[in-house]
């Protein structure tokens, strides 16, 4: 039996206008000093992908329109609710001042790996992704309500920030909506 691709045409995809009055995953993503404009966009097209809330750009991280950015993204700056602020700490506790419960995604001696990792129902998150070298700052790890860590089993136990993402906020969005 053969199984044919489908055609972009046949993939319901939402306008800007659409997915702009569509319900969202009650999910921000924190953008800590990503140097890669590749991986700011791939994020982009990412949190579109699984209906993402918003996303706030930080510190060194760049910010659309930029063709870089525009290359990976493919249209998601246009879709995605984002914003820049140079301070990721006074974001991450303005969020907790919302009721946000705000994570790092990091490797730390109290992370909770992310198989492990369980949404409550009704809440809003914020996850917190870092520098592709550093890492999420430790002033803001130690502000986060808890780190996230993604199990890895090799021997680098490190992935892009763009992979990073995609795998984070899949088991999310999966968890979410299992929660409906």
């Amino acid at each position: 039996m053969e199984n044919r691709k489908l055609r972009n045409s046949e993939l319901d995809r939402k306008s800007t206008q659409e997915f702009k009055s569509a319900e969202k995953t009650p999910v921000i993503v924190i953008l800590d000093n990503i140097r890669s404009l590749n991986n700011i966009g791939s994020v982009f097209r990412t949190a579109d992908a699984f209906l993402i809330e918003k996303i706030w750009l930080c510190g060194i991280t760049a910010a659309p329109p930029h063709k870089d950015i525009h290359k990976t993204a493919l249209g998601a700056t246009d879709t995605v609710d984002w914003e820049y602020t140079e301070d990721a700490l006074e974001l991450v506790k303005g969020l907790q001042q919302q009721n946000i419960k705000v994570f790092s995604v990091e490797q730390t001696e109290k992370a909770i790996f992310l198989n492990n990792f369980k949404p409550e129902k009704d809440a809003k998150y914020a996850l917190v992704f870092g520098n592709e070298v550093k890492g999420v700052q430790q002033k803001i790890v130690t502000a986060s309500d808890g780190v996230i860590e993604i199990p890895q089993l090799g021997s680098k136990h490190s992935l892009n920030i763009a992979v990073s993402a995609g795998v984070v906020l899949w088991d999310v969005f999966s968890k979410i909506n299992a929660l409906k």
